[in-house]
């Protein structure tokens, strides 16, 4: 039995034993409803984390595998950070058509079901045209849309505005995330690359299916929550006979063309982003100043100010599943105890450190609260940043100091990862509460679908890091030496270091005057 076998079996137990514990502590503090959602989004993210730990992979070893590493890298790039921008742009909609009409309810069925289609069409692209690729990409694209915004807010909807168990709860289902995201690369990950890939991204879309089956099954535990805001609207016939909901669905099908050209001529995507992001800023600003008074207006303007910096810092922590990955694959010593330990495994590193560690920092959080002496939201943001480049400082570290033959010891990558996991911990978890929080109630799904396109935009920028890291075309062949690759790894990641550090520094200073403009709100 190898060690990833072992890794996989390992993880499997450890997170049921784990996943008890914590269910069983909590229990009594919150609602059944968090357990419920908690559950339908690990099996979702196994199945988004499970083809994600093999997508960029896929891609420059079947997908590519004839063109030159350095054109190979670039168009894997592309296509990865239109993808990611595309993954986290759709919430946008998917969030106002929740609020607006289907409810959040039928909105995160319809999304997982899109979702687990395009897992199993990938199964056959190898096989295929290439244009079936961007139509099984699209269609996870176009199901996250509708799945990821709205099942944090529909927890949101279990809690009053200043429900001081909030932050604990979005805490414990972040940690739902992170578990399914531990166990997607160390099964869907390592049967895909170990023994086939179409295996892997299957495991994917059985995962995506058993979430569906959660969500549906436990719809008791939900009251009236999340209904259509007017259901006799969905069943009225709009065109042609059809109702509402039907026509919904029908557009978004028809729709996967255009999100298939987008991932294909993925240089677009710069003007798509600008002008959505024009349109969204556009909007809060107006929600800001002409339909909120002076204290919403603020809030909103907090919103706003820390998107920037969410940006900034996804921007760089996404290189886990671009740069990162063929750095890993290319420049870190993978063999322990004498077997070469596959890459897609190490994308279970960051999950595997959020399980283990959600638990401590929502203690901790609990222990500062009642000393007085919890950091605020921005606060938390400024230290999440200080981590993430520090991550990347170790990087850079053990490139310059600790390589031997271009190969950097594995510690350095598990203490970069170490980091940015506890950099995501001060960020994210608090990220999705101060939404619900801040959020004017009538367009919270909007807000947190905008919030998200924040982490679209830095998918993009993603993108544009990784390019920079991309492989250089040989002299005398395609394949470039790993002293070259990690040189050019460790300048782009050491100018990111500085470039991260000097953000936290700035928000350090903003925060008395974020603090001042969220009223109250903590």
């Amino acid at each position: 039995m190898d060690i990833g076998l072992l890794l996989m079996l390992g993880a499997w137990i450890f997170v049921a034993v784990w996943v008890y514990f914590i269910i069983n502590n909590q229990k009594k503090y919150h609602p059944r409803a968090l357990f419920t959602l908690f559950f339908a989004e690990m099996w979702e993210r196994f199945s988004f984390y499970g083809m994600r730990a093999l997508l960029i992979l896929y891609m420059t070893k079947v997908l590519f595998q004839e063109m030159a590493q350095s054109d190979a890298d670039e168009r894997a790039y592309g296509i990865y950070g239109a993808y990611g921008a595309l993954v986290y742009g759709t919430p946008v909609l998917g969030g106002m058509i929740a609020d607006k009409i289907l409810g959040f309810r039928k909105s995160i069925m319809f999304g997982g079901i899109l979702m687990a289609l395009g897992q199993f069409l990938l199964i056959i692209t190898r096989h295929t045209d290439i244009s079936i690729f961007f139509i099984a990409l699209s269609l996870i694209v176009m199901g996250n849309g509708f799945f990821k915004p709205n099942i944090s807010s529909f927890l949101g909807t279990f809690y009053q505005q200043n429900d001081p168990r909030k932050d604990s709860a979005f805490t414990i289902f972040y940690m739902g995330v992170n578990v399914g995201a531990l166990l997607a690369p160390l099964t869907c990950g390592y049967l895909g690359e170990t023994y086939d890939w179409g295996l892997g991204f299957g495991l994917a879309g059985v995962g995506m299916m058993l979430g569906l089956y959660v969500f549906h099954r436990s719809a008791k535990n939900f009251g009236d929550h999340g209904v259509a805001p007017n259901p006799e609207r969905l069943k009225k016939p709009v065109f042609l006979g059809l109702n509402l909901e039907i026509l919904i669905f029908a557009a978004c099908i028809l729709s996967l063309p255009l999100f298939a050209a987008m991932l294909n001529i993925n240089e677009i995507m710069s003007y798509v982003l600008g002008v959505l992001g024009v349109l969204i800023v556009g909007f809060l600003l107006f929600e800001a100043f002409y339909k909120n008074d002076k204290i919403g207006g603020q809030r909103i303007g907090v919103i706003l100010i820390l998107a920037f910096f969410h940006t900034l810092f996804w921007a760089f922590f996404e290189q886990a599943g671009s740069s990162l990955t063929l750095f890993t694959e290319r420049n870190v010593n993978r063999v322990v105890f004498g077997y070469e330990v596959p890459t897609s495994i190490f994308q279970s590193v960051n999950p595997f450190y959020i399980v283990v560690l959600a638990p401590l920092f929502t203690l901790i959080w609990q222990k500062l609260r009642a000393m007085r002496m919890e950091p605020f939201t921005p606060s938390k943001f400024a230290w999440g940043l200080v981590q993430l480049g520090l991550g990347f400082g170790i990087l850079v570290l053990g490139a310059n100091y600790f390589s031997m033959n271009g190969m950097v010891p594995l510690l350095f990558l598990m203490l970069g990862y170490l980091l940015h996991t506890t950099g995501e911990l001060c960020l994210s978890p608090v990220g999705l509460s101060m939404i619900t929080k801040l959020s004017p109630s009538r367009i919270v799904g909007f807000v947190m679908g905008a919030w998200f396109l924040s982490i679209s935009f830095a998918h993009h920028l993603a993108a544009i890091i990784a390019k920079l890291t991309a492989a250089p075309k040989e002299l005398d062949g395609v394949i470039a030496s790993p002293e070259k690759t990690l040189s050019i790894y460790a300048d782009v990641y050491w100018e990111g270091t500085l470039l991260i550090l000097g953000a936290s520094a700035l928000l350090f200073m903003l925060v008395p005057l974020i603090r001042k403009w969220m009223h109250g709100i903590h």
